[in-house]
C-alpha cells in the first residue's frame, strides 16, 4: 500500500490543521493506521492511532483533548483534526499502516508498522 499525507503548513499558536493520509489498494479498511511525529533532533514518536473500524483509538498524552484521529474507508482516508495547536507540535508528521491488528486492535510503535507516508511538516508559531 502507497501512503501520500498532505494538510501540514505553517499555523499559528491555537490555531488547526487538519492532516489527510490517502491509501491506494482495495485493503484500506483492513489496516490499522497511526499519524507520528518527528521533530529535529528527537525521535520519531506516535500521535495518535485507530483501528480497522475506528473501534479503538489511542492518543500521546500531549494530544489528548486536542487532536482527534478519524478515518473514512469508503474514500481510503485517515485524518488527523489538529486543534489548540502549540510551538511543541512542530514536526514533520507521518501516516503509517499496519495490515495486523483487528477491527479493535491498534499499535503505537513504530515497528508493528508496514507502509509509511512521505510526511508533512506542522510549524506552529508561537
Amino acid at each position: 500500500v502507497q501512503l501520500q499525507a498532505s494538510g501540514g503548513g505553517l499555523v499559528q499558536a491555537g490555531g488547526s490543521l487538519r492532516l489527510s493520509c490517502v491509501a491506494s489498494g482495495r485493503t484500506f479498511s483492513s489496516y490499522a493506521m497511526g499519524w507520528f511525529r518527528q521533530a529535529p533532533g528527537k525521535e520519531r514518536e506516535i500521535v495518535a492511532a485507530i483501528s480497522w473500524n475506528s473501534g479503538s483509538t489511542y492518543y500521546e498524552n500531549s494530544v489528548k483533548g486536542r487532536f482527534t484521529i478519524s478515518r473514512d474507508n469508503a474514500k481510503n482516508t485517515v485524518y488527523l483534526q489538529m486543534n489548540s495547536l502549540k510551538p511543541e507540535d512542530t514536526a514533520v508528521y507521518y501516516c503509517a499502516a499496519s495490515s495486523r491488528g483487528s477491527a479493535t486492535v491498534l499499535f503505537t510503535t513504530g515497528p508493528a508498522y508496514s507502509y509509511w507516508g512521505q510526511g508533512t511538516q506542522v510549524t506552529v508559531s508561537s
